[in-house]
């Protein structure tokens, strides 16, 4: 009896220890907040005269110029519940010459209770959303609180490409192309279907899907190099995950992953099956996945080709370094700074990182 309480202490440190992030920390950089007091940034732009326009989950629009925070007006009603809110944000490549911006939603509008991840673009006006044009309604609704996505896309022949995750419904959605939930999905800018989508001539399916089997993808970016879209999946747990999205794959969820419930159970023994595209680099632990972007200029000494994931459960940006297509090394930067939400490469060639309860910040290299 005397040893139980030793015994129960050593596994409790066996666990702990075995659950924590080993990456090494680089501490060649620190951080310049940009933007003060947010609280959870989804997603952000940087428009034509370096102000930002940011989303706040909580259902804001803020246009930051000249140190000054507006709201915007004109938002379409936003269903706020659990991970849903409004989320990201993006700009048109053509945004000088067309004024539309794109940003994805939860919205309560259509069939059911709760709500459901919405596409949709608009102009901006004096402040004011203008031209307002749903383009995409995942259905139905549902009260549930989880996995609504959700990032946003252009590739170079200027598809647009949005995610929404499984919403809760790992055993339905996912694997379902009649069903919204756990895709990928492509559009022209002006939300008609591409002719050349993988699954138009497929009975009942929905037309815009790309790929699907995909859990709740909250990064998604295009490789600066090859072209090809990269997403990453906030996964179960010991299960998150980078995929390159190709047009009709299967993801895998949740019929094969290297994750586990979180629980500590197991819902599949599978961590591949034929027909199914496995990840290039998964996570154990959970690094609990959020925003994405590769480092493309020359400020980093060193990182230029990189690529760079939030963290929400170890506060921290993981610098990947990329090989032949895969994750050779990995290091923590802006160790400990907070929930890390959405990351860009501005149009100065710094990276911009958006921190929960603390705002954007800059990263800037030590003096």
């Amino acid at each position: 009896m005397k040893q139980t309480p030793f015994i129960l202490m050593l596994l409790l440190i066996t666990f702990i220890s075995c659950a924590q992030d080993k990456n090494p920390v680089n501490t060649n950089y620190d951080y310049e907040v940009i933007v003060p007091d947010l609280n959870i940034p989804w997603g952000f732009a940087f428009l034509p005269d370096n102000s930002i326009l940011i989303n706040e989950k909580e259902g804001k629009l803020i246009h930051f110029k000249d140190g000054t925070k507006t709201i915007v007006e004109g938002l379409p009603e936003i269903y706020v519940r659990g991970q849903g809110g409004l989320m990201d944000i993006r700009l048109h490549p053509n945004f000088e010459t067309n004024g539309w911006i794109y940003f994805t939603y939860a919205s309560s509008e259509g069939e059911g209770d709760g709500g459901n991840t919405t596409l949709m673009r608009a102009k901006l006006q004096n402040n004011t959303l203008t031209d307002k044009q749903p383009l995409y309604k995942a259905a139905p609704n549902t009260t549930r609180g989880q996995h609504f996505g959700s990032r946003i896309v252009f590739d170079n022949e200027g598809y647009l490409y949005f995610s929404i995750g499984d919403r809760g419904d790992r055993d339905t959605n996912p694997q379902d192309i009649t069903r919204d939930g756990g895709k990928i999905y492509r559009l022209h800018d002006d939300g008609s279907i591409p002719e050349d989508n993988p699954f138009v001539n497929e009975p009942n399916a929905k037309k815009a899907i790309y790929c699907y089997g995909n859990r709740n993808p909250q990064g998604m970016v295009l490789h600066p190099v090859t072209g090809e879209v990269w997403a990453h999946e906030h996964g179960p747990r010991g299960g998150d995950e980078i995929n390159i999205i190709k047009a009709g794959r299967n993801y895998g969820w949740p019929l094969a992953s290297f994750g586990i419930n979180y629980s500590g159970t197991s819902f599949t023994d599978n961590t591949s099956l034929p027909g199914i595209e496995n990840p290039i680099h998964y996570w154990d632990p959970s690094i609990a996945p959020s925003g994405m972007a590769f480092i493309t200029s020359d400020k980093y000494p060193g990182l230029k080709g990189n690529l760079l994931v939030g963290s929400l459960k170890f506060q921290y940006m993981d610098n990947c370094y990329i090989k032949d297509g895969k994750v050779v090394k990995e290091e923590r930067l802006l160790d400990g700074l907070g929930r890390i939400r959405t990351i860009n490469e501005g149009p100065d060639g710094y990276i911009y990182v958006g921190v929960e309860n603390l705002g954007i910040v800059k990263l800037i290299q030590k003096q």
